[in-house]
């Protein structure tokens, strides 16, 4: 955790952006670091946790981290917990709280709060448009070789 919290002080440091910071470890080794670079790279995506599972899969060739643990700063966002989740890490563990966060400036409620409201209800209204063209990449995914019902 300790490594996390220095990738945190860095970042800020650097003035790359917020104060979080995380690192991947596979087998008590460090095979990922990343500190938050929103601001640095004009990034909204660029938080901490993805910046480590991006240097992670990088560094181990692959895009899973099956076999990896997580250590972050604060506890991830939910954009930073959808890429957990993507990366396949097995665990994750985290310093300070979103609370904590939020007491800070940095406050991810309002995410949270809009993910079980209908589409059309979110400050951001989602409308589905186009399903029967844009299902043909599905069409030939699927139709590819190397598909296996994923």
């Amino acid at each position: 955790m300790q490594e996390a919290v220095n990738a945190a002080i860095k970042g800020m440091e650097l003035e790359h952006g917020g104060p979080f910071g995380c690192v991947v470890v596979k087998n008590g080794t460090i095979v990922g670091k990343g500190h938050n670079k929103v601001t640095a790279n004009n990034d909204p995506t660029a938080h901490g946790e993805v910046m480590a599972i991006r240097d992670a899969c990088k560094n181990l060739e692959s895009h899973e981290l099956k076999g990896c643990e997580l250590y972050t700063s604060c506890e991830p966002c939910p954009m930073c917990l959808g890429a957990i989740y993507w990366a396949r890490l097995d665990k994750v563990f985290y310093g300070s709280t979103q609370v904590d966060a939020a007491e800070a400036g940095f406050d991810d409620q309002f995410i949270y709060d809009e993910i079980p409201l209908p589409y059309k209800e979110r400050k951001i209204p989602f409308e589905q448009l186009a399903q029967d063209i844009a299902q043909e990449p599905f069409e030939i995914w699927k139709k590819k070789e190397s598909y296996k019902g994923l």
